[in-house]
């Protein structure tokens, strides 16, 4: 007889996915579900808050930057409605900054994206002093180094000689590292 899998959840398994990004919050739902979790997605702030009014989950994961706000302002919301939810930040964008600021805010956690099912189950099921386990796939540091590289790029509607004096670094290296493939 084969074992359960699924991960030991308190007394209220009600879950949280807030996050601007549908498709993603769709998928990361149905793999919260196999896992044991009631889940509830919020595609925008206004949505996450009327949510936590009505019934403050146990459990949430929610994205950083969304659309029309802060994340913050939802762990804020829920860490005021509900003292012993578990919160996990969950960013494209990770910085020391934002993590501390998530961490004093209420949340449990802070997870850069890519991050998956199981790395958001261990987070949010680990206990207090220990850490989770480290993800399976971590991005390598290359790969986060290009990651924000070109997110700079955008956010500088992609002019390279903006970026670079953004970024401190000589033009023509930036030239370089943009023709080039990103690193997996």
């Amino acid at each position: 007889m084969e074992e359960d899998k699924r991960p030991a959840l308190g007394p209220d398994p009600s879950l949280l996915l807030v996050d601007d990004d549908e498709m993603f919050v769709t998928r990361l739902a149905r793999a919260m579900e196999r896992r044991g979790f009631e889940t509830r997605t919020a595609l925008s702030i206004s949505d996450a808050m009327k949510m936590i009014e009505q019934s403050p989950p146990a459990y949430a994961v929610i994205d950083l930057r969304l659309e029309d706000g802060n994340g913050l302002d939802v762990v804020e919301s829920l860490r005021e409605a509900r003292e012993d939810a578990r919160i996990i930040v969950l960013t494209g964008y990770g910085a020391i900054a934002t993590a501390v600021a998530a961490v004093k805010i209420g949340a449990t956690d802070y997870l850069s994206k890519p991050a998956d099912a199981n790395d958001i189950t261990s987070a949010l099921l680990a206990d207090g002093e220990l850490l989770p386990p480290p993800p399976e796939n971590p991005m390598s540091a290359d790969r986060v180094r290009w990651e924000h590289i070109q997110r700079v790029y955008e956010q500088c509607e992609r002019n390279v000689s903006e970026t670079a004096r953004r970024l401190h670094m000589h033009r023509r290296t930036l030239q370089r590292i943009l023709a080039k493939r990103g690193p997996r």
